[in-house]
């Protein structure tokens, strides 16, 4: 298994060291998938390539920003390089409040973000490198790769609504349930802790299995 070499932000250190724990209770069939990517990165890698990495859902509003955010930390966290992250909906929305709110709580530094229907927000993730962008794309959005990266379906709409990705030299599902069904009520913040650590939990897995190029 691959050892950390990043230092965190402090919060989010915390938060990452009461995760690891439990890599090894992800359950089998999600690991299968996850060494997928694991193998994609490494193939790419070997191939002289980037690997980049494009996670999907239908309105980029939430779990695929979790995935793309959590697993640009967990790379960086191995010192995985020439990785890259992204994420994209079928359609463009707005990165949901109640996402940024968790991920906040997870110990992301999460700067203010400009006035607008989608804003781009700022997320800092170590003091050594660079913040995080994010903001609502389509999936096929020229900021995003056009060839030669994995589509990672990470709702079972998106899923079902590209069963090819145009471009792409892998597909995956890795579906999330939506934290979007509890909002408006006293499970909304417990339901996106959840999903953001679980989300959380499986990019670490995912890049722990990666070998260093």
């Amino acid at each position: 298994m691959t050892e950390p070499t990043l230092e965190l932000e402090p919060e989010l250190a915390r938060y990452v060291e009461a995760l690891l724990p439990e890599l090894d209770s992800i359950p089998a069939e999600r690991k299968q998938t996850l060494d997928r990517l694991a193998a994609f990165v490494e193939a790419e890698h070997a191939a002289g390539r980037t690997a980049k990495l494009v996670f999907i859902c239908t309105h980029n509003s939430r779990r695929s920003h979790m995935a793309q955010i959590w697993s640009t930390t967990a790379a960086a966290f191995y010192g995985i390089d020439r990785v890259e992250t992204y994420s994209g909906g079928t359609e463009a929305t707005a990165f949901n409040p109640r996402a940024i709110a968790a991920l906040q709580r997870a110990g992301f530094a999460i700067a203010e973000p400009p006035a607008g229907d989608n804003p781009h927000y700022q997320l800092g993730f170590a003091p050594s490198r660079p913040t995080i962008e994010a903001f609502s794309k389509a999936y096929s959005a020229p900021t995003n790769p056009q060839a030669e990266f994995a589509a990672v379906m990470n709702c079972s709409e998106a899923d079902d609504a590209c069963p090819s990705v145009a471009g792409a030299t892998l597909r995956i599902s890795l579906a999330y349930d939506d934290p979007k069904l509890a909002d408006g009520t006293p499970e909304e913040a417990a339901r996106y802790d959840q999903r953001c650590l679980q989300i959380a939990t499986e990019m670490f897995y995912l890049f722990s299995k990666v070998r260093p190029a």
